[in-house]
């Protein structure tokens, strides 16, 4: 079993750790609804998920269904009926050990942001790095 929440606790879950696949999605839909580059999804079986908590639901698209928390705002899970029926997509950093679950793919690639693709060539702080000097 995984578990996590929203950032202020009211809505928790927990699902079944068969997990279909879990990825990295680069589509401008994504981005948008979170304000972030890239959202990472862990696909379960709705049947899979246990709930604690009210979600909200916005329909993010003719078929797409966001639900978050209506406290906090917090982004947690994407449902499609057309394109996996049965299925719910986690917001795995949500998970309150979302390193127990190894990422496995970028899916909509097509859609990445440039400067995305190159990142992890950035240098990089442990911590919010000092205000330069000057």
């Amino acid at each position: 079993m995984l578990s996590g929440g929203c950032h202020c606790g009211a809505v928790r879950y927990q699902m079944s750790g068969d997990i279909a696949h879990h990825s990295l999605c680069h589509c401008t839909d994504c981005r948008k609804a979170s304000g972030a580059p890239a959202v990472a999804w862990a696909m379960v079986a709705t049947d899979q998920i246990a709930i604690t908590g009210e979600t909200r639901m916005y329909e993010s698209s003719d078929h797409g269904r966001r639900y978050f928390c209506g406290q906090c705002g917090t982004g947690l899970f994407y449902t499609s009926e057309v394109v996996f029926p049965g299925m719910t997509d986690v917001q795995s950093a949500t998970l309150d050990d979302p390193d127990a679950l190894p990422l496995q793919m970028q899916i909509q690639t097509a859609e990445r942001i440039g400067w995305m693709a190159g990142a992890h060539r950035l240098p990089s702080f442990e911590r919010y790095p000092a205000p330069p000097e000057g």
